[in-house]
């Protein structure tokens, strides 16, 4: 299974695939790493690995459908079978949505539906689960479409909120468990235990609205 990433900033996760396909923990290959940014921390995993790196954003490609176009043919030209978003900060264009549709991951560090949408991300996120006192927060890896944080959830995990945490001990511990757990639900992606298909409806206990959902 080849996947493509897109990576904003550090790519932890990117690090975590990595580390996980060299280890044969995952049954696949970072095909092609793609960042808006050229002086990422993920362009420097990819380069390391010798994994072929692209710099596409507005200043590589100032017109939006030509910066859709060159991400769309850079994934097609590595022959990406999934796509993942690993602290991609922005929104995808409808060529690469339409291209690549049901197959672009994301992954949120809360349990969606809850703390998502436009804004929410990073700190945010944590502060506000903080302020609404939830007792649970987690991990939510999702389908991609047109809007933010709307897609399908296929896998979900929880991290315990604790009465004395802070946002940023909160983030901590939802990001050291997020990186395993974006290698645990790529590998069942990989071996075919998990399919991201829409056939079948599942509530969970998050009291999410219905979605495909697989719980760890």
């Amino acid at each position: 299974m080849n996947i493509g990433v897109l990576a904003s900033h550090n790519g932890t996760n990117l690090q975590a695939m990595i580390d996980a396909c060299e280890a044969k923990k995952l049954n696949a290959t970072v095909c092609v790493v793609i960042s808006n940014n050229s002086n990422s921390g993920a362009a420097d995993r990819a380069k390391r690995h010798k994994i072929d790196f692209r710099h596409l954003s507005s200043a590589t490609h100032p017109d939006p459908d030509s910066l859709d176009t060159a991400i769309c043919d850079t994934l097609d030209s590595a022959k990406t079978d999934i796509v993942f978003l690993a602290g991609y900060m922005k929104k995808l264009g409808n060529i690469t949505l339409e291209k690549y549709k049901g197959i672009i991951l994301n992954t949120h560090p809360a349990l969606l539906p809850k703390f998502g949408g436009k804004g929410m991300y990073g700190m945010n996120v944590h502060r506000a689960v903080i302020e609404a006192r939830e007792q649970k927060s987690g991990i939510s890896i999702h389908i991609v479409d047109t809007e933010y944080d709307t897609g399908p959830v296929i896998a979900q995990c929880f991290v315990d909120v604790m009465p004395e945490d802070t946002p940023e001990t909160l983030r901590e511990r939802v990001i050291t468990r997020e990186r395993s757990f974006v290698v645990e639900t790529l590998q069942r992606i990989a071996s075919g235990e998990l399919k991201m298909i829409q056939s079948k409806k599942i509530v969970t206990e998050a009291g999410m609205k219905p979605h495909i959902l697989i719980t760890l």
